[in-house]
This record gives structure tokens, sequence and C-alpha cells, in this order.
């Protein structure tokens, strides 16, 4: 497995939208492997395709036990060609993207998302999620539409940095 570079907000990729996958091969697997290692490492809870430089309609979630809510499980997924097919409920949180490091900024999602995907033993998939794994899925699936968070922000809304005492972010 491998590290890949996570590329930043600016590069034409992250505008543009990724490509169907037809079939799961062993290709797409060495690729799904080495975005769980790269987003751990970031250390993210989610990744795409895009993000990576790999314009596949792919990705991964890992969000740890008690992520954000004391009792959640620990989930780990790769989805191909996931798509939101019912939505319910609204909530305005922060989030931050791998692609805009060091930023938040307030963004309205659904609570509640079914997705429908593939696995990479190319069985359909069918997910019901709440909370923050229906909100990291539909972040990850935006950006396989190009879409960054930033898009979706709250009007009058403004990035913030996420660690207001590190100096060493871009400005």
């Amino acid at each position: 497995m491998a590290i890949l570079q996570i590329i930043l907000e600016g590069d034409p990729r992250l505008r543009q939208k990724a490509l169907r996958v037809r079939t799961a091969d062993d290709s797409l697997r060495v690729l799904a492997a080495n975005m769980h290692e790269t987003m751990d490492a970031a250390p993210g809870v989610g990744l795409a395709g895009p993000q990576v430089g790999a314009m596949r309609r792919i990705v991964v979630v890992h969000l740890p036990e008690n992520y954000i809510d004391e009792g959640s499980p620990e989930v780990r997924l790769t989805l191909i060609n996931p798509e939101i097919v019912k939505g319910h409920g609204e909530e305005t949180a922060p989030e931050g993207c791998l692609s805009i490091p060091g930023w938040i900024g307030d963004v309205r999602r659904m609570t509640t998302v079914t997705v429908k995907a593939m696995d990479l033993d190319n069985r359909s998939v069918r997910i019901k999620a709440e909370g923050w794994l229906a909100r990291v899925l539909q972040h990850e699936i935006d950006h396989l539409d190009g879409i960054l968070f930033v898009d979706r922000m709250e009007p009058g809304a403004e990035l913030e940095r996420d660690d207001p005492d590190d100096e060493n972010l871009p400005e």
C-alpha cells in the first residue's frame, strides 16, 4: 500500500465530475487500499477519488468508534458509484476537508440519508446513515460531482481556521 498525494483546492480536478466505474477490479481494490491508508495518515474520516487525482466514483470512509457521539460504532466503508436515493431532516454543522486543510465552515446537510452503491466485490449495497456518517457520505459524494464544502456553506458564513493557534496555516 502507499500514501497518495491529496490534491488541494485550486487544482481543477477537484471541480470535475468523476467517471462512473463499470466494475471493481484489482486496480480499483489497490486504489481503495491506498485511499484508506492516505485518509488514515492525513488523518481524515473520508476521501474521494478526485482528491487523490483518481477521477473515478469511489469514496472511502472511516469513523472511529465513539466519533463525535458516545456509543457510536466504528464504520469503515469503500463505496463505488455511491448515490443518495433518499434523505430527511437537516442540520447545520462545521465541516472541514483534506483538500482545504486547516479551514472549516458551517454547512447544512440532511441528517439521514440512504445511499446505494457497489462494493469491491461488485455487489450492490444500500446504507442507511444518520448523524455524522450521513454528513460524511454527503460530503464525499459531493466531491465526485466537483462540489466542495465551501460551495455549500450557509449564506453569509465565513471560513474559520480549524486551529486558530496554528501559525503555519495558509491565509
